[in-house]
């Protein structure tokens, strides 16, 4: 049984490509004739070359070209597309049965010289193992996207195109990490550039967050880093504080308690300050000061009388917090 392409042998088939190439050249031939046409009735001009609009007696370019178009019964956008490709193509430099779709394409080539050395160069085509011009090989030399695309590049570039769409590009994330081995694939960083992605959410990140610091690798790794870790006993603090709060909310006792074991401390604090004076003045007794040691002490006893005197207005007033200004003399700043 013969080979078949469709319907027909692959004789019959041959016979058919070889009779639709002529009749394309003779297409491509017409185009370039009606395109010659329109040049002659509206030259290219350079931009901003077009006729005043609104006179009596004179078109614009694009009246002209809508004139003849309708006349013909096409688009006026076919006209002019005519019109450019064949301003691109003198008759001298046409390629013979090559397309006028190739010769449209291949018109953006900006230098004379150079389009009309590209379309000599005809392109090998896998697919038959010739030769040949086709739209897309034009496409491929002058930049633009390809219709069926072959290259990992061009693929990707489809499937970028294709889910522009919020809806599809999600469907096809979500199949696409589906598949087994494909994750292996992705580098680290494109992996973590993903993961940021997902985790935007506070919830999800959470719940992320959670899962991975169970893995006592995972943990062990993030720990050793400063500022991980700081945020991590901040985070510890922050909700100890939170839980001690909501307790105190519940239970008023606690608050009572907190109270007691606090003055308890701050009197503890003062009782303590008093006696380590009592107990290591004395031993100062006979001992020689430098002026930098005795400018320190000084120093501190005026941070001291501070606090002091903070305290005790706190105490007048009930309002227990720092200004900056104490706070930096405090600080020793």
């Amino acid at each position: 049984m013969a080979e078949k392409v469709g319907n027909v042998t692959k004789t019959r088939y041959e016979q058919l490509v070889a009779e639709a190439r002529e009749l394309i050249s003779q297409v491509a031939r017409a185009q370039f004739h009606l395109g010659e046409k329109a040049l002659e009735i509206e030259p290219m001009r350079p931009v901003g070359g077009s006729m005043p609009n609104g006179t009596d007696d004179l078109f614009t370019v694009e009246e002209s070209l809508q004139l003849f178009a309708d006349d013909i019964g096409v688009a006026r956008s076919t006209v002019e597309d005519w019109r450019w490709t064949a301003s691109r193509w003198p008759a001298a430099k046409r390629k013979e049965g090559v397309s006028f779709t190739v010769h449209r394409i291949l018109a953006s080539i900006v230098v004379d010289e150079d389009r009309w050395a590209a379309i000599e160069d005809v392109p090998f085509n896998q697919r038959t193992g010739k030769r040949q011009w086709t739209p897309d090989a034009a496409k491929r030399l002058v930049g633009q996207r390809v219709d069926r695309p072959v290259t990992v590049d061009e693929k990707a570039q489809a499937v970028a195109d294709l889910t522009r769409d919020e809806e599809v590009a999600t469907l096809v994330a979500a199949d696409l990490f589906k598949r087994p081995g494909l994750a292996e694939q992705v580098p680290a960083e494109e992996k973590a550039r993903v993961v940021a992605e997902f985790t935007r959410e506070p919830e999800v990140a959470q719940k992320v967050t959670a899962d991975l610091l169970r893995r006592p690798e995972v943990a062990r790794s993030a720990m050793r880093d400063t500022t991980t870790r700081m945020l991590v006993n901040r985070a510890q603090f922050d909700n100890s504080e939170e839980v001690r709060q909501t307790i105190r909310e519940r239970t008023p006792a606690v608050r009572k308690i907190e109270h007691t074991i606090e003055y308890l401390d701050l009197v503890g604090s003062c009782h303590s300050y008093v006696s380590s004076l009592g107990r290591l003045v004395p031993r100062l007794r006979d001992q020689e000061f430098t002026e930098d040691e005795r400018e320190t002490v000084r120093r501190q006893i005026g941070r001291v009388r501070a606090a002091a005197d903070w305290l005790e207005a706190a105490l007048e007033s009930g309002e227990f917090t720092f200004d900056d200004q104490l706070a930096r003399l405090l600080k020793g700043e």
